[in-house]
């Protein structure tokens, strides 16, 4: 019998992550929230909890979009036991993933220290000769 590629917590995360997507984007454009998007979902073994991973397009106004989106959790509960088959729906913790904003610095970085190199470069030459 071949194994599952795929636990349950697996396949329920993505769709949790599907559904929300959608709920989210909705969200922003009813509320006037700052641009976000759900990156991933984690689900706890138990199916209790989830936990939201989001990301803002402007990284200054995450603490807003972050407050509304846990004030509107109770609701994206309620229209996900709805549109999904499950049994019981998992509580939504809403976590901003701040990963894209942190490769965003490492890439202004690198290129500051490209344009930096060039310019050792060519005094790096001149003593040379």
């Amino acid at each position: 019998m071949p194994s599952r590629d795929f636990k349950r917590t697996d396949r329920v995360g993505a769709e949790l992550r599907r559904e929300l997507a959608l709920l989210v984007h909705a969200a922003v454009r009813d509320h006037g929230l700052p641009s976000v998007s759900v990156s991933d979902v984690e689900v706890t073994r138990d199916l209790d909890w989830a936990t939201v991973w989001v990301t803002a397009l402007q990284p200054e106004r995450s603490t807003e979009a972050m407050k509304a989106l846990k004030e509107l959790a109770v609701e994206f509960r309620r229209e996900l036991s709805r549109s999904m088959r499950l049994r019981r729906v998992p509580e939504l913790r809403f976590k901003y993933d701040d990963s894209v904003d942190k490769g965003e610095r490492i890439e202004t970085l690198l290129r500051q220290d490209a344009a930096r190199a060039p310019a050792a470069d060519e005094k790096g030459d001149d003593e040379q000769e």
